[in-house]
């Protein structure tokens, strides 16, 4: 075809064309659509994978590699590129590399039905019998789902979720009772947020269809969302006595006990599964993290150079020894992860994450224009990957501003559970909360838990279903919501965080940063909880957060116009906050506890109504498990080193200072 331009709304109609040449085997033809689509959209997706399998087809296989190289680069989460990734492999006779990246297809996208049975074949051929026969299950499970619900499920790999809810929920008027079709719904709701509706629905999928393991696995996993251990934990017992020795739901029962405290049993099993699959570079890393929540960080750094000797280009594994924040890297890592990050063959997953490593090795080693162009490539990548926009989340703050008002609070005196239990510290990453949290965690009568997702989770519940263009109806609509709801809320949230609770303390930390966006709904169902605001100064704070890569969420923190106009949105609500609901909230500036330690922390048990302890002084004697980024540095004594990192890269941050203003730069 002549090069020409075209027009965005012609590649749908051009792409489809190019599929029906592969289907005739005109296969020339389709490589000159996908070429020419691809000269106008030059990371298409699906005209990378098209052009892809038609090499594979012509037995042009170093030429179909090198296009999913590009398209796996472009998007890591195509799970048919991986699975055509592997159809090329197999055929060069490269079988572990194959089994390899049909692992990578159905963990991407498990509806791969080609995938699943050419595992079958190559875990049988190695002689691993009992991941054979789960992957003949799945073949024969997806082989002999209705073609409508094949359809569903691919729609939901590809996130096209309101498309596949209407197909799956038409199917279901047919056929009521269909499992399959339910464990569909299930996860199109929690992709919705609507737990509560995707738990009554495995719940049922297990009565009807009790030998149905996918859908034991998918209640596990929705129990754990709804912060349902203990149930999840009994779950994923029976899981593992039906069906014993599968690698994969060892993993599931190690986890859920992680998730209840139960840390030796987790680490038992991690350690067991690292012994007998030592090729899976992910249970290492998941081994690293265990190991890190409970102090062990020699052996976590151990557990995650494992991961990155396995597969070297393993970008989590990296970062995750940078994320211990005390580890500084050997010359050799750092090489290894330049020659990573540069290769183009690289999942856009791994360059990431090697790139925020490199960042912080760099930093170390006071190379900071270096590190400072790897920090801004991991966040450009990351930022592409979420498609976040700011605008969006200053126009939610300024809902809470518009609703949440004192006539709302007026309206509602007397509604909520009176219980003082609960402290929430509230904030931005990296601005001081999990050194708060270990200070009252330090405390005879407070006990220090996680972040916990339930008043998160209960503002989601009130938006209902939206799409990203819809209008939130939270929180204009907590005006409607009466009293006696209201108290309900507050009652849930005390029951359903009871599991993390294990030493029996009168008061416990909810220390997730970003419930300041629904202090309003939290004053609403707990009238007498204290919230602490974490705050520290915008360009410390800002850059910290933009050096950070996270586990999930605070997709805010990636580039400097996306933080600095989010901090901005912060502090005006938090203003807010202090103007109808005076004292409620008790600022705390990181800056001021690390120079006056015992000041700040009188004042911070004098507002939460607590005597006065030494153990809260030293802190850092405390063993507890931490789960965040910053659980090697609260076990150690305070220093100030860390207050100024960003002015070794001031002479970048200009994006930054125009994002926040002139009165928040100085702050």
């Amino acid at each position: 075809m002549t090069k020409q331009a075209i027009a965005p709304s012609d590649i749908d109609g051009l792409l489809a064309r190019a599929r029906q040449y592969i289907e005739k085997a005109q296969l020339s033809q389709a490589i000159d659509i996908c070429d020419a689509v691809l000269d106008t959209a030059t990371n298409h997706v699906e005209a990378l994978y098209m052009r892809a399998v038609a090499l594979h087809y012509q037995k042009q296989i170093p030429q179909a590699l090198a296009t999913l190289d590009r398209l796996i680069s472009t998007n890591a989460k195509f799970g048919r590129a991986y699975q055509e990734r592997g159809h090329c492999l197999r055929d060069l006779g490269q079988w572990r590399e194959a089994l390899s990246a049909y692992q990578s297809a159905v963990a991407n996208n498990p509806a791969l039905a080609a995938s699943w049975g050419m595992l079958a074949e190559l875990h049988h051929r190695f002689g691993n019998a009992a991941a054979a026969e789960f992957a003949r299950d799945q073949h024969g499970y997806l082989s002999r789902l209705p073609p409508e619900l094949l359809s569903v499920a691919n729609l939901i790999q590809e996130g096209r979720y309101l498309k596949a809810e209407a197909l799956c929920r038409a199917f279901l008027q047919r056929h009521p009772h269909h499992v399959e079709a339910m464990r569909f719904l299930a996860d199109i709701g929690k992709r919705f947020n609507s737990y509560e509706e995707s738990e009554f629905l495995l719940e049922s999928c297990i009565v009807l269809d009790p030998d149905n393991t996918s859908a034991y696995v998918d209640y596990v996993d929705i129990l754990h969302k709804r912060q349902k251990f203990a149930k999840a934990l009994e779950q994923a017992t029976k899981i593992r006595t039906k069906w014993p020795n599968i690698p994969q739901f060892e993993l599931i029962y190690a986890n859920e006990n992680l998730a209840v405290g139960n840390f030796d049993q987790a680490l038992e099993i991690y350690q067991s599964l690292a012994v007998e699959t030592p090729h899976n570079p992910t249970i290492h890393l998941t081994l690293g993290h265990a190991l890190k929540t409970v102090g062990r960080q020699s052996e976590a750094v151990s557990a995650y150079r494992q991961a990155y000797s396995v597969r070297p280009e393993f970008g989590d594994a990296y970062w995750s020894l940078a994320n211990l924040k005390t580890y500084r890297f050997t010359d050799g890592e750092i090489d290894a992860m330049r020659r990573w990050q540069a290769d183009p063959r690289t999942p856009l997953v791994d360059r990431y994450h090697l790139s925020f490593a490199l960042g912080k090795g760099l930093e170390d080693q006071g190379r900071f224009a270096e590190s400072f162009s790897h920090y801004t490539t991991g966040n450009d990548l990351k930022r592409q990957e979420l498609g976040y926009d700011w605008r969006r989340i200053t126009k939610e703050m300024a809902l809470q501003i518009e609703h949440c008002t004192q006539e709302l609070f007026d309206a509602k005196r007397g509604a909520g559970v009176k219980a003082q239990d609960p402290i929430f510290i509230v904030g931005l990453p990296r601005a001081g909360s999990t050194l708060l949290e270990q200070i009252l965690a330090s405390h005879s009568q407070v006990e220090g838990t996680m972040e916990l997702p339930n008043i998160l989770a209960l503002s989601h519940r009130l938006n209902g279903r939206l799409r990203v263009e819809d209008e939130p109806v939270y929180p204009s609509n907590l005006i409607e919501i009466d009293a006696a709801k209201l108290t309900t809320f507050g009652e849930h949230y005390l029951r359903d965080t009871q599991i993390h609770r294990k030493l029996g303390r009168a008061r416990f930390i909810d220390k997730m940063p970003n419930n300041f966006r629904h202090i309003g709904l939290i004053h609403l169902i707990l009238p007498n909880a204290k919230i602490i605001d974490a705050r520290r100064s915008a360009m410390g704070c800002c850059f910290s957060g933009f050096k950070q890569l996270f586990a999930e969420g605070q997709e805010f923190t990636y580039g400097q116009e996306e933080i600095g106009h989010y901090y901005r949105d912060y502090v005006g609500l938090m203003d807010h906050w202090d103007r109808v609901l005076p004292g409620k909230v008790l600022r705390v500036n990181y800056e001021a506890v690390v120079s006056n330690l015992e000041d700040e922390v009188r004042r911070l048990l004098d507002f939460c109504e607590l005597p006065f302890e030494e153990a809260c002084i030293h802190f850092h004697q405390t063993e507890r498990a931490v789960r965040t980024a910053s659980s090697e540095q609260v076990r150690q004594p305070l220093f100030t080193s860390g207050l100024d990192q960003w002015t070794h890269f001031s002479e970048f941050l200009d994006p930054l200072r125009a994002a926040l203003g002139p009165e928040l730069v100085a702050s």
